[in-house]
């Protein structure tokens, strides 16, 4: 076997057979094959596709390079949730907790941020003292303990894949829909669970723009996972506007917990209603109501644990940026838009996000709204505030703000869109 026939192959536009995959990728992970080399295979991956096989096969090869994680001595049954990331995306944080509270085990492994999107783990980062690097049996522990856990992948898991990933990162073979869906899956089936919610997001905030693209991944993940013997569904859901009222970590934690409380933004409620349920399905748990476990109090009792157990306080007082600045409508009317990924990158630029990997994150910074889409605003009124400890800021996140919502006439009409667009099962 030798890379340059691999590399050939998908060139031309052949299938990969499975001995071809299986080695390229066991030998990209221990370094027989160069970066410049595995880069070519991505980008003709890129460009001619490859067949549910040869994913199939990708995915199992990329597992096969590490370690595979085991709950079978927990005594409910497993379902996690992966969403493929969005602006004011913070439904992990209440839906872990709530879906535990109805009686299944959460474990959540979650990633940071990069570039406009926000990551889960810095958003939990900004409660003091809570730890997203736990081992194997201290996640183990949490998750029997508390019935959810939140944390980083170890690792052992999907090496192949992290090191594939930060390849991709910067040959411009991001976009491509097989290592996407690959990528994703041989983490999630990796770790174990036994059935998985996926939250594909649609949008401009989005990294899938439009709904075919986003049918196309879901439906491959799906195989994936049914294929793998973990009960998968997929949801696909808008992103052209943010979710809930802020972007960015300490802003988004706070604003998790009043969900918990039984208030919040109602799209971020709705959304986590709505996969809370599509995860309990998947578990086979259909007695338990999600609404109850928010009203009653269940959900945020398991939140206040899992946090405990990751070396976290839940009563501490959140960080806040240093100053401030408050973004007017210039009209009245009908707000009509507000794009996400205006948004997220107004965030970013503020601190919120990191442009590498390496790169610190500003608890405090970030973006709070205070109207959305269908809202009725009068000239002069506070449309957003941006939060950074670096005010010098301000000017480069506000360039990037430009533009980003429309004002119509006062009376115009105006229609929302669903926030969940499609199943695919």
């Amino acid at each position: 076997m030798d890379v340059i026939s691999v590399i050939r192959t998908k060139r031309d536009r052949g299938e990969l057979s499975p001995e071809q995959i299986d080695w390229v990728i066991d030998a990209y992970t221990r370094g027989v094959v160069a970066d410049e080399q595995m880069s070519a295979l991505a980008m003709a991956i890129l460009l001619n596709g490859m067949n549910r096989t040869e994913i199939a096969r990708w995915t199992a090869a990329m597992i096969a390079s590490g370690e595979r994680m085991n709950f079978d001595s927990l005594s409910r049954p497993t379902a996690d949730k992966h969403s493929t990331g969005g602006v004011g995306d913070k439904i992990t944080l209440p839906l872990a907790p709530l879906v535990a509270a109805c009686g299944a085990a959460v474990p959540q492994l979650s990633g940071r941020g990069l570039g406009h999107t926000g990551g889960t783990l810095d958003k939990l980062e900004s409660i003091p003292g809570w730890r997203a690097l736990l081992s194997n049996e201290e996640m183990l522990h949490v998750l029997d303990t508390t019935g959810a856990v939140i944390c980083a992948a170890g690792d052992g898991l999907a090496p192949a894949d992290k090191k594939l990933y930060a390849l991709r990162d910067v040959t411009g073979t991001v976009e491509a829909i097989p290592l996407i869906a690959s990528s994703i899956m041989s983490k999630k089936i990796a770790e174990g669970t036994g059935s998985l919610v996926l939250d594909v997001k649609v949008g401009t905030g989005a990294f899938m723009k439009n709904i075919e693209d986003a049918r196309e991944l879901a439906r491959t993940m799906v195989g994936l996972g049914t294929d793998s013997g973990v009960k998968t569904v997929a949801l696909l859901t808008d992103m052209s506007t943010p979710l809930g009222l802020t972007a960015g970590n300490a802003l988004e934690i706070r604003e998790s917990v009043e969900v918990l409380a039984g208030g919040g933004p109602s799209d971020v409620v709705e959304l986590t209603l709505a996969l809370a349920r599509e995860m309990l399905d998947a578990a086979g748990i259909k007695d338990a109501d999600p609404a109850k476990a928010l009203a009653d109090g269940s959900a945020m009792d398991v939140w206040r644990r899992m946090i405990a157990a990751q070396g976290g306080d839940p009563d501490a007082a959140l960080p806040v940026a240093r100053d401030q600045h408050v973004v007017t409508a210039p009209s009245s009317g009908v707000l009509t838009r507000l794009d996400a990924y205006g948004v997220g990158v107004g965030a970013w630029r503020l601190g919120a996000g990191r442009a590498r990997k390496e790169d610190p994150v500003q608890a405090g910074a970030g973006i709070e709204l205070h109207a959305k889409p269908g809202d009725t605003v009068v000239a002069g009124q506070p449309l957003m505030t941006l939060h950074t400890d670096t005010p010098e800021k301000f000017d480069y996140a506000l360039a990037a703000l430009d533009g980003t919502f429309d004002i119509a006439a006062a009376g115009t009409a105006f229609s929302a869109t669903p926030i969940v667009l499609d199943r695919i099962a």
